[in-house]
């Protein structure tokens, strides 16, 4: 019990609490008479294109061959990244949307191929075994997306550097020998992806915000330089 012209236990002397409203009066008066608005959620996000199930088959039953400790990227996930973007704002996605559907009205779908298997990096201990991808007017896509997601405030990360990753390597583990794929198919959808990392899962997560397909009567023409277009090795930055 509290003894009368004692303070509270906490509290010094003379301190009341506010009343409602006068701590958002004081933070006002901290920052000029305006409300700081709370920090906004931001995303990583990637544009890419999903592989068939007779492609994405094939490259499961190549995992097989792994051993010890590499990790698998499951089947459902296997996809080749356009363009990624480590820090969107949330409330900027519908502009991403907008840019994807227009760039989908342009383009035609695509021929692809897969390639060999390689390494990342190629020399010393690797990180991720992927197989690499081939197609006209694949790089041109990805050049020509990276130029509209500049304009529009959105910088890529990384050069485009077509591959589907396979396995990420979770410690010490050997190489495979070299595969090669035949596989060919057609890609008519782009895919607007949020990945994230959960505190229960032991590799990122993918969840699709939106999906594009590819209704043009060409492929699209590259809006920026080849030099920004490299054609060898993975740019594993979502992984």
């Amino acid at each position: 019990m509290t003894r009368p012209g004692r303070p509270q236990a906490g509290k010094p002397a003379g301190q009341r609490t506010p009343a409602p409203g006068q701590a958002e009066a004081g933070r006002k008066a901290k920052t000029g008479g305006k409300v700081v608005p709370a920090r906004e959620r931001m995303l990583r996000l990637f544009f890419g294109l999903p592989l068939p199930e007779a492609v994405s088959g094939e490259l499961a039953t190549a995992q097989a061959r792994l051993t010890s400790n590499w990790r698998r990227v499951e089947q459902e996930q296997f996809h080749l990244t356009l363009a990624y973007l480590p820090g969107v704002p949330e409330g900027r996605v519908a502009s991403l949307r907008e840019l994807g559907k227009r760039l989908a009205a342009e383009a035609a779908p695509l021929t692809l191929r897969l390639r060999g298997t390689g390494y990342h990096p190629n020399v010393g201990s690797p990180r991720v075994w992927f197989v690499k991808v081939e197609g006209e007017g694949l790089a041109e896509l990805a050049a020509r997306l990276a130029a509209e997601l500049d304009a529009l405030g959105f910088p890529v990360e990384g050069k485009f550097q077509p591959h589907v990753t396979l396995a990420r390597k979770k410690g010490p583990a050997p190489r495979l020998p070299p595969l090669s794929f035949a596989q060919e198919w057609e890609a008519g959808q782009v895919s607007l992806i949020h990945t994230f990392l959960p505190r229960d899962k032991t590799g990122p997560v993918y969840d699709t915000v939106s999906r594009f397909h590819l209704t043009g009567s060409a492929p699209l023409t590259a809006s920026t330089t080849a030099s920004a277009i490299a054609s060898d090795g993975p740019a594993p930055s979502e992984e």
